[in-house]
């Protein structure tokens, strides 16, 4: 939908190309669904669910086992982000590095994009 021809949405790591596709295998889900939503004090956040249909409309990134589905309204806030998966003694997680975010808020749960992001439309 506003992808390049020839070059993905979103890019996959190793690690959050192997963990991807681990949960799509041990629950049998087609893929992980990311979109973002209205929400948290920078007021946009990213969210991930699992699927067992790929929707005409969603943006489809495959890699090494791991099925990625961005949702239609997500696809101009997402494009460029590359998604890591990183493991620490604290936590464990995707990590999204995305070109479009402006601010985020303290915690790095919610994100701010540029305004000018979809404002043609």
């Amino acid at each position: 939908m506003f992808g390049i021809p020839g070059k993905q949405a979103v890019t996959l790591t190793d690690k959050a190309a192997a963990q991807i596709a681990r949960l799509m295998e041990k629950d049998g889900h087609k893929g992980l669904r990311i979109g973002v939503k209205k929400g948290g004090c920078a007021g946009m956040e990213y969210t991930m669910d699992y699927v067992d249909e790929v929707d005409k409309n969603d943006e489809v990134v495959e890699q090494d086992g791991a099925v990625v589905m961005i949702a239609p309204m997500a696809q101009m806030f997402l494009f460029g982000t590359e998604i890591d998966y990183e493991t620490s003694l604290l936590e464990s997680g995707f990590k999204f590095r995305n070109p479009n975010v402006v601010d985020e808020c303290g915690c790095g749960e919610s994100i701010k994009f540029d305004e000018n992001i979809g404002a043609a439309e």
